[in-house]
């Protein structure tokens, strides 16, 4: 069995045991278990350098374009986001995670043969976004959204163009990929803010992803470390479709989230109401950074070592336990102060929505319990699970939220998701129990969200004293110190044998990442 989540990486006590780890144009290094440990320690550290430096730009970025658009402006952007960001995420269907898995000789045909599968879908989802706009303007009956999404079809090319982050991902050197990818947010920014403050409106934000999206292919294609060719053959796609079937489909779940939720909001709130639902998703998503990016970082490790049970089980436990230390505290954060958020920052326009960022923070909270699952079972290549488990999530949304949102607004609505993402989450332990133990999920979950809690009794506490004065933006921020000092410490003190891991794979011989692997 591994060792429990608190214990040191210690190759020596799992006997050394050896892992093949893909590296390069056809070759494979063998490598004990704890550098494979090293390799995971090191790109989580790698990925939440980038991490925050994306919820920054993210933060900075949400809140900017929010003081400058109109809530209406807003909603029509959330339309726009739910009728192309959720086809977008079907672009991305399991290609690369199957190019991630596979242990092709020829590394380079394994490549070329999987980014000529990824020019072929995002060739399709041009023309089907074509298609499709027009059928959304009836639909949501709001014929603004034709122009700004012909637009932002333009951000599809590229995501075919990015296919070369997928070899410094496979190879774990995270680094190189990280850097690569930073170009996109960073120009986004820019152009969206910047048009933003020169009255362009929500099209800033369309004109922003695309030059982000362009920004990013573009410096991939120069980092190529394969020549970019199209080859295919029938028994690739083969392949590939019996591994991304059931992931596809799953995608498909989530856009029936997506979309049958603003198409009710259109006809029953208006704009004003997808609006604030528009903007407390993007608030929530500060609390799901951290396991997607963990879960990112794992992925190639856990396919490495997908045949060790003992190893499975310590980095979900790990990776999950660092996730749920980030997302507590901020989903909490965001229920505690969303008031203060709205009334110093957005500006009371935004008032209405405070219900919904605070509920739906709560939500993505406990939503990060056993998040990364999926990520495991797509290593071991059973990926009919994912599958199913977004069909639960579609049915509790279909059944709960969606008449909330008839009969009680945004509120009711964003009440109704936090119901479904409890069966959700309920549905994802019966197939983690399958793989983990579930009293170790289970503990290792309560572990990870205990450290906020010391930080959210003294906010209330704090509040319970002053009951009845005038609350003032002092309070505000005394207050949001407050939360921020005890989680912090409290963390730092729980976790600080974890934590000891992490700074001594820092200051470990062979931190690069392409230098461990030759070693």
């Amino acid at each position: 069995m591994a060792s429990g989540p608190g214990d040191t990486f210690d190759a020596a006590a799992s006997g050394a045991t050896t892992a093949e780890v893909p590296f390069g144009p056809g070759r494979t290094r063998r490598r004990a278990d704890g550098d494979l440990r090293g390799l995971a320690a090191r790109g989580i550290v790698i990925n939440a350098a980038f991490l925050v430096a994306i919820n920054l730009l993210g933060f900075l970025k949400g809140f900017g374009v929010a003081a400058f658009l109109s809530p209406a402006e807003y909603g029509l952007w959330g339309l726009l986001a739910v009728s192309l960001t959720t086809l977008f995420q079907l672009i991305q269907v399991g290609v690369d995670d199957k190019y991630i898995q596979q242990d092709d000789d020829d590394q380079e045909r394994a490549f070329q043969e999987a980014f000529t599968l990824q020019v072929l879908l995002c060739g399709v989802f041009v023309v089907a976004v074509i298609v499709a706009m027009p059928l959304y303007a009836l639909i949501y009956d709001d014929w603004d959204i034709v122009a700004p999404g012909y637009v932002l079809a333009l951000a599809i090319p590229p995501a075919a163009l990015r296919a070369p982050l997928w070899a410094y991902y496979r190879d774990m050197d995270f680094m190189t990929q990280r850097r690569l990818q930073i170009f996109d947010p960073v120009v986004g920014f820019a152009v969206t803010l910047g048009l933003a403050a020169a009255g362009a409106g929500y099209w800033s934000l369309v004109v922003g992803v695309v030059a982000g999206a362009w920004a990013a292919g573009i410096v991939a294609v120069r980092a190529s470390p394969h020549p970019l060719r199209l080859r295919f053959r029938r028994e690739v796609l083969r392949e590939y479709w019996g591994f991304s079937g059931p992931l596809f489909y799953a995608a498909l779940m989530v856009i029936v989230l997506a979309q049958v939720p603003a198409i009710v909001a259109k006809h029953t709130v208006g704009l004003l109401g997808l609006g604030a639902m528009a903007l407390s998703s993007n608030i929530s998503q500060y609390a799901t950074r951290v396991d997607e990016i963990v879960t990112d970082t794992l992925y190639p490790v856990v396919c490495a070592v997908k045949d060790r049970s003992d190893l499975l089980l310590e980095s979900f436990l790990k990776s999950n336990r660092l996730a749920l230390l980030w997302a507590v505290p901020v989903g909490a954060g965001i229920a505690l102060f969303a008031p203060d958020i709205v009334s110093n920052l957005l500006g009371e326009k935004w008032a209405p929505a405070t219900y919904a960022i605070q509920a739906v923070g709560v939500t993505a909270a406990i939503n990060q319990i056993g998040f990364n699952w999926s990520a495991f079972y797509r290593a071991i290549g059973e990926t009919r699970p994912i599958a199913v488990s977004a069909g639960v999530m579609c049915a509790a949304v279909l059944a709960i939220a969606i008449p909330l949102l008839i009969v009680g607004g945004v509120d009711g609505y964003v009440t109704g998701m936090g119901a479904a993402v409890v069966i959700g989450v309920v549905n994802r332990m019966r197939y983690l129990a399958r793989l983990f133990p579930l009293r170790a999920v289970l503990g290792n979950s309560v572990r990870g969200m205990l450290p906020a809690v010391p930080g959210i009794l003294v906010v209330l506490a704090t509040r319970l004293a002053t009951w009845g004065g005038e609350r003032t933006t002092g309070n505000f921020l005394a207050e949001l110190a407050l939360f921020a000092v005890f989680v912090v410490a409290v963390t730092l003190w729980s976790e600080r044998s974890l934590l000891r891991e992490f700074r001594g794979y820092l200051h470990g011989p062979g931190s690069g990442v392409r230098s461990s692997l030759d070693a």
